[in-house]
């Protein structure tokens, strides 16, 4: 869009997570472009595998069951029902180190890399970012920010209206329409969702029609849909870009398989360029060493605050 420019050139760092603590001034808030995007892929994820291996790895069993659930689960109607739920933002107030805190407790069902904490996940998608775009300080808050969502399967803060896993995490994609061969496990894992009997929400553009914008679609419900919207609710100050970044991080079989395309706008082709380059940071840091999570955070409180998140926000 017309409103990013190149900025100065950035210095590329391959080294491992450290932990630094916080600069004593703020970058200033930085355009990204993208002319600077970092071509950055380790080979190996933590358990010396090759990454989003959906076939043999460690974590074969537990992945592949919480996708078999989640592909028969999410539905419209299920959507709706979660969306008339959890956007009311009635479920306490908490501030966002606190909700770090709790997803001590998470370890995401989905994820075939990393069985740490979703907590340190956070941490060491933040510190990753911050090395290879110094400038861009809002883009260090993404990468804290991003899986936060994922509360919504924690009793703390849902609940006895807890959510399972397969409706939290994992690879997201639209519903209303018909699943695409794109989606991790295939369209036979989809077998039994009811949608698949509907006449509109069955066929290939279903209850959308072509160009609405990759932002018109319902996505399936989880937890990059409910953080998006807990930070326009509590009036973030963070760029688009970068809850676009948080909104569709998961959404892989359009920004990494290219499926679903023909719902694209004016605009989303660039969205996707950002929209990969975090989830680099996002897939690839998870064999990182673990960060020293008390030297990190004063320098992103200070990032909370200066983003309008400081103080206890509505969930």
């Amino acid at each position: 869009s017309s409103r990013l420019a190149p900025s100065a050139k950035l210095v590329v760092c391959v080294a491992r997570c450290s932990t630094m603590s916080a600069p004593a001034d703020i970058k200033v808030d930085a355009k990204l472009s993208l002319e600077e995007l970092h071509d950055w892929r380790p080979e190996e994820n933590a358990f010396g595998d090759t990454f989003r291996n959906y076939e043999d790895s460690k974590r074969q069993d537990i992945v592949q069951q919480t996708y078999r659930k989640m592909h028969v689960n999410q539905t419209v109607a299920f959507g709706k029902l979660q969306r008339e739920n959890w956007l009311k933002f009635d479920k306490g107030e908490f501030t966002v180190m606190e909700m770090i805190a709790l997803l001590d407790n998470l370890v995401d069902d989905s994820d075939p890399d990393n069985d740490l904490p979703n907590s340190i996940h956070d941490f060491q998608t933040a510190e990753r970012i911050r090395q290879q775009w110094p400038d861009h300080d809002w883009f260090h808050l993404v990468g804290l920010l991003h899986d936060i969502g994922k509360v919504l399967a924690l009793p703390e803060v849902a609940g006895d209206q807890v959510l399972e896993q397969w409706a939290v995490v994992g690879d997201t994609f639209p519903v209303g329409c018909a699943p695409s061969e794109a989606c991790v496990f295939g369209r036979e894992s989809f077998e039994g969702n009811p949608d698949l009997l509907h006449p509109t929400y069955a066929t290939v553009d279903g209850m959308y029609q072509p160009g609405c914008g990759i932002s018109a679609l319902m996505m399936s419900w989880g937890h990059d849909e409910y953080m998006y919207w807990v930070l326009k609710e509590n009036g973030s100050t963070i760029p688009e870009e970068g809850l676009a970044m948080i909104r569709f991080h998961s959404f892989y079989p359009w920004h990494d398989k290219g499926a679903y395309r023909q719902f694209e706008a004016e605009g989303d082709a660039e969205l996707m360029g950002w929209v990969k380059e975090f989830n680099k940071f996002d897939l690839y840091s998870k064999g990182d060493d673990i960060p020293d999570v008390a030297a990190l955070k004063p320098y992103y409180q200070s990032l909370l605050e200066k983003y309008n998140l400081g103080g206890k926000l509505r969930w």
